[in-house]
């Protein structure tokens, strides 16, 4: 087979354990964002709109959701004859069938799954990330400075810096210093989790990392700081636009926020970039003239009659009158029934919110739905429940199944 000149590995497996009940069923990336996507369609349309054509996804944990989504990549403009999108499951050998170890693990082995491509350049990436980024530019970056690998940083504020992979480089844009999740920071340039590697040196580096029992097998941990260690040229790629880890339920909440506010700090409109995504036919959004809707995103499919404030509604979504919902993200086929009241509250999918429920309004010492997951007030509801007329659901919930005797703390 001819020479790909890069190969895109989607680390998709993750469980997702800090977004709750949203994971249940579904692996993180299959999560739904915006009204009428999946957190998957990010790393996916960024990949189409950068001429990468093979990408693999690498799924693990609750993978058919998301294996029956992807597809073929037809949407994404990825079902092609030569590459394509390839959903790989966890690997099995005769000895032993595991779980990915980490995310260089991962990796390694889908060794064979590269090699079928002979690519020059391997980009990973992570599934659940919310951005528009041309990998174009950043392996145009790689090439120019003749680096081993690249990494795509971001500026963030000096408080939260101890949260992710911090690199300290030079004018000139090369590594000097890496620390995973340092308690004191040198800089606040931060990884983004996208990395690009000349397929030929990160080969040898992860089959010399699989054989070192004391290596976690990640990314972050081991093989950037190997890399370092070897001298290997590593450069920083500095990146200006929006981007969003969605790991926890308040990331969430806040980056479907984001696409509602005014102006949008993340405009799903751009007709340059359009992003990409495998959406149900539906009829039109139907609204009454008694819906009072403000500053939100309404998908098709839904019938509106209640008032809706600064929301994100997914497609098939029912609100009766004299429903009112505020800064809410409601999933798709949710059905909210008349005088209930929701604010700040994310409804997972098919739930049924029953008549004059309140639910986010009040907080309460003794709460039996709270959650360490949920916090800024936001209350998780899990998808195809059902809470009962009359129910009042306090802030910083996570409602898995409603019990009026009370929940479990999680």
């Amino acid at each position: 087979m001819a020479r790909i000149e890069c190969v895109a590995m989607i680390l998709a497996g993750g469980q997702g354990s800090r977004l709750g009940v949203l994971t249940n069923e579904v692996a993180k990336p299959a999560v739904p964002f915006g009204g009428k996507y999946r957190i998957i369609d990010f790393p996916l349309t960024n990949c189409s709109h950068s001429g990468i054509s093979t990408v693999g996804v690498l799924t693990q944990y609750q993978p058919l959701d998301l294996n029956t989504y992807i597809g073929n990549g037809g949407p994404w403009d990825l079902d092609r004859n030569n590459g394509g999108v390839y959903v790989l499951p966890p690997y099995v050998s005769m000895s032993e069938n595991k779980w990915y170890k980490g995310t260089a693990n991962a990796i390694y082995h889908n060794i064979q799954f590269i090699e079928k491509f002979n690519p020059k350049y391997v980009l990973v990436l992570s599934g659940d990330h919310i951005y528009k980024m041309d990998y174009r530019k950043m392996i145009d970056f790689h090439k120019e400075k003749e680096a081993t690998a690249t990494i795509a940083v971001m500026s963030v504020p000096w408080e939260e810096a101890s949260r992710f992979g911090i690199m300290d480089a030079d004018e000139d844009g090369k590594i000097i210093e890496f620390h995973e999740k340092p308690e004191n920071p040198i800089s606040n340039q931060a990884s983004m989790g996208i990395y690009i590697f000349d397929w030929e040196n990160l080969k040898i580096v992860l089959e010399e990392d699989e054989k070192d029992e004391n290596s976690s097998k990640d990314f972050g941990k081991d093989i950037i700081p190997k890399m370092l260690s070897n001298k290997m040229p590593m450069y920083a790629y500095r990146f200006q636009g929006y981007w969003k880890d969605v790991g926890t339920v308040h990331s969430l909440w806040e980056a479907n926020m984001d696409i509602i506010a005014d102006p949008p700090l993340f405009n799903l409109n751009d007709s340059n970039w359009r992003i990409y995504s495998r959406n149900p036919i539906k009829p039109p959004h139907y609204i009454s003239n008694d819906a009072v809707i403000t500053n939100s995103c309404v998908t098709e499919g839904c019938n509106i009659f209640g008032d809706v404030d600064h929301c994100v509604i997914s497609d098939g979504v029912t609100i009766e009158k004299g429903a009112k919902v505020r800064d809410s993200v409601i999933f798709p086929n949710v059905h909210i029934s008349s005088d209930a009241v929701l604010e700040k509250v994310v409804v997972g999918e098919g739930t049924v919110i029953g008549k004059g429920a309140e639910i986010g309004l009040e907080s309460k010492d003794d709460n039996p739905y709270a959650s360490h997951l949920c916090t800024n007030d936001i209350v998780l509801i899990n998808g195809n429940i059902k809470i009962p007329d009359g129910a009042k659901i306090y802030k910083n919930s996570m409602v898995r199944t409603f019990d009026i005797g009370g929940g479990d703390r999680t």
